[in-house]
């Protein structure tokens, strides 16, 4: 590593382009892959198969999650939709969404009932999205 002069230093600060140099660096910290990701499959039942998978393929979870425990933010995973999409096409505000994610209010009356026919028909509200 050569060392700069504080004048080579100064032209050298203003010229940088400290995103592109994050990027990168993100990019050789995970060699270019994805660290896990997460496959969601509808039952026909109405629950949800859940698989977490880490880069090196080692399974993290493999669980199916019955109707009555599935949670908005699953709903929304199996749609594909992002948060704003889903809470426009469940006709509520993107805070009441973000607020049923957190876990600060439940979803009821037909609210809870779109979010089980999301989870397990996600082509039904694709569609509609499109």
């Amino acid at each position: 590593m050569v060392k700069m002069s504080q004048a080579e230093l100064s032209v050298w600060e203003k010229n940088r382009d400290l995103n592109a140099e994050l990027m990168e660096a993100l990019e050789e910290i995970k060699g270019g892959e994805w660290a896990r990701k997460t496959e969601w499959v509808p039952q026909s039942d109405g629950s949800v198969h859940r698989t977490i998978i880490r880069y090196d393929g080692i399974v993290e979870k493999d669980e199916v999650l019955s109707a009555e425990t599935i949670q908005p933010a699953v709903a929304r995973s199996v749609t594909g939709l992002s948060q704003p999409a889903f809470a426009k096409l469940l006709g509520v505000s993107l805070r009441t969404l973000r607020e049923w994610e957190q876990g600060k209010k439940t979803p009821s009356g037909a609210a809870a009932t779109l979010l089980k026919v999301a989870a397990r028909h996600p082509e039904i509200l694709k569609e509609l999205a499109a």
